[in-house]
């Protein structure tokens, strides 16, 4: 293998490989939740204030499946809980897809969100099970650039097939959810520690982290901001006369950017120092999504995208990598849960915050995130000596 490959692909396990591509054929499908905003409108006929009250409902049930996918990956493995969260995804998926009264797309909704990121956990802690510190961060920003590979293809397919009916969404999804689900239980095998072999602990022992807790604050002031990109940004784009194709075509911009700029950086970032990189890439998002306040077109859009792409780059390449290093090996699927619910709270309370202040105002809710990114940036400034001082001591043990 050509130098230039191997310090970015090389020496990482066969096991990864299989785990890197469930997540890109999954991401390929990934197109209920971008456009979960324009079905619960368009289709369905809820106005913007009952559309965010329902995409918080989806973030309550987020919360609880990261917390429950935790439990799972660390009681009865990492392989059976990814497994089984995708399949309950999939069952999920068309459930939503071929519900028509009001009542049952609300309940529908809220079991989607329970068990659409119960894989998450266990794919985070196999991930690190698998691969060492010294490449960990490299292995997770290789495993984001083949989701934003899908996603990237996925944003564009799905603005497409919006035009032939939602409900070819939902049944892409689920299928994407399934042959991941099968390639796990064929590929990967299980990595948690045998019942005698495993340390006591719980979510209690996460809780008394200091350090932890304060990186998971800070991923929650960032998932505030980035997660407006599902929520509020639709909105903003159909409430300035664009078509759903238009926003797919914002965030396809967002998957190239990845997918172009993550191959040529990921290598090199993870050789920095992971907190600074953490605080440049929360100060990145925070511009992007500020300069949203200032555009009205579809090619404004999509610049002020490509903005805070860049940014999302440099946040994804070592935020992960953090939370694993923090963790001790029998809690790595509940730290990777705390780590998945700053995402899910911020997905309950982002689209009720998004949609209030877009109500307000064009620019209020993108002048919010600008200092929401500018807070979550100095508090990873902050943490930085901490942090750094855990990852060498696991580094040396």
């Amino acid at each position: 293998m050509p130098a230039f490959l191997h310090t970015r692909i090389g020496g990482l396990p066969r096991a990864f490989w299989a785990l890197w591509a469930g997540s890109f054929v999954n991401r390929l499908g990934t197109m209920v939740e971008p456009f979960l905003a324009f079905y619960l409108t368009g289709v369905r006929g809820l106005s913007l204030t009952a559309t965010g009250a329902v995409l918080a409902l989806f973030g309550l049930g987020s919360v609880v499946s990261q917390v429950v996918g935790g439990v799972l990956a660390d009681r009865i493995g990492r392989r059976a809980t990814l497994a089984g969260g995708m399949l309950a995804t999939a069952a999920a998926m068309l459930a939503l897809g071929h519900a028509t009264a009001i009542p049952v797309v609300v309940a529908a909704v809220f079991v989607l969100g329970v068990t659409i990121d119960i894989y998450r956990p266990a794919s985070q802690a196999l991930l690190a099970d698998l691969v060492g510190p010294a490449d960990r961060a490299r292995a997770f920003g290789l495993l984001f650039w083949a989701i934003n590979l899908g996603f990237a293809v996925a944003m564009v397919l799905g603005g497409t097939l919006t035009r032939a009916g939602f409900s070819w969404l939902f049944r892409v999804d689920a299928g994407t959810c399934a042959i991941y689900a099968v390639l796990v239980l064929r590929a990967v095998p299980e990595t948690r520690a045998r019942r005698a072999e495993r340390e006591p602990g719980g979510f209690a022992d996460v809780l008394r982290d200091r350090i932890a807790v304060g990186s998971v604050l800070i991923v929650f002031g960032y998932a505030l901001v980035y997660l407006q990109s599902y929520s509020t940004l639709p909105l903003a784009m159909r409430h300035a006369g664009l078509p759903p194709s238009a926003y797919g075509f914002a965030m396809a911009v967002n998957g190239i950017g990845i997918v172009l700029v993550q191959p040529l950086v990921g290598a090199w970032l993870s050789r920095r120092d992971l907190s600074r990189v953490l605080a440049a890439g929360i100060g990145v998002v925070g511009l992007g999504f500020g300069l949203t306040a200032l555009v009205s077109t579809a090619a404004g859009f999509a610049a002020t995208v490509l903005v805070w792409t860049l940014g999302e780059v440099l946040f994804a390449a070592v935020s992960m990598s953090i939370i694993a290093d923090l963790a001790p090996p029998h809690l790595r699927g509940r730290y990777s849960g705390f780590y998945g619910t700053a995402f899910s709270v911020a997905a309950l309370l982002g689209p009720l915050g998004g949609s209030w202040l877009l109500g307000h105002g064009s620019w209020l809710p993108w002048l919010t995130c600008a200092v929401l990114c500018a807070m979550a940036t100095a508090g990873a400034l902050a943490l930085a000596p901490a942090v750094r001082r855990r990852r060498l001591e696991g580094l040396t043990t």
